[in-house]
């Protein structure tokens, strides 16, 4: 079990002291903390640059994401719809993920026969990929579920630890809206 600690100024090793600028100015790398923000997902490019990761899709979760799509369809779904779908799940939050990502994920899960595709090729427009579930997808999406549970109690102790680092009472509910 990893246990975070914060350290007194003081003992902080020189790496956490307070740098020397260019110009000999003095710039403390420590901020202020800033006030709750009303969503889990950054509103702003100034949200972005505050807290960077905060709204990046966690990699791990997008096969999970992209299983249940699946499983939720009753036909084969191509890509395109698929990062369509994806926008409008919780994990993204109705931003659009990144398509070459998807599909690098799909790619990796037919390798892995969790999906399978087939060439939907129109007499007009361009072919496609149609991709579909197989059982050994439906298995894994069954363990994603066991999976995704154990993550919740790992998250909420890290909301915990973090929460008391920072002085501040756990919020019961999440701030964000989904």
């Amino acid at each position: 079990m990893i246990v975070f600690a914060i350290l007194p100024k003081e003992t902080r090793p020189p790496s956490a002291q307070p740098m020397p600028e260019h110009r000999g100015e003095v710039h403390s790398r420590e901020k202020e903390v800033p006030p709750m923000w009303s969503s889990c997902h950054p509103k702003s490019d100034e949200d972005m640059k505050e807290c960077a990761e905060l709204g990046k899709s966690l990699n791990r979760l997008s096969q999970p994401t992209i299983l249940t799509l699946l499983a939720c369809s009753d036909k084969p779904l191509h890509g395109y719809v698929i990062v369509q779908q994806a926008a409008e799940s919780p994990m993204f939050g109705g931003k659009k993920p990144d398509a070459t990502g998807i599909y690098r994920a799909l790619k990796r899960m037919e390798e892995a026969e969790l999906v399978t595709s087939v060439w939907d090729t129109p007499e007009e427009g361009s072919a496609k990929r149609l991709f579909s579930l197989t059982d050994k997808g439906r298995r894994c999406l069954r363990r994603w579920i066991d999976a995704l549970a154990c993550y919740e109690l790992t998250l909420e102790e890290l909301r915990g630890l973090a929460a008391g680092a920072l002085g501040i009472d756990l919020p019961d509910a999440p701030l964000c809206s989904h």
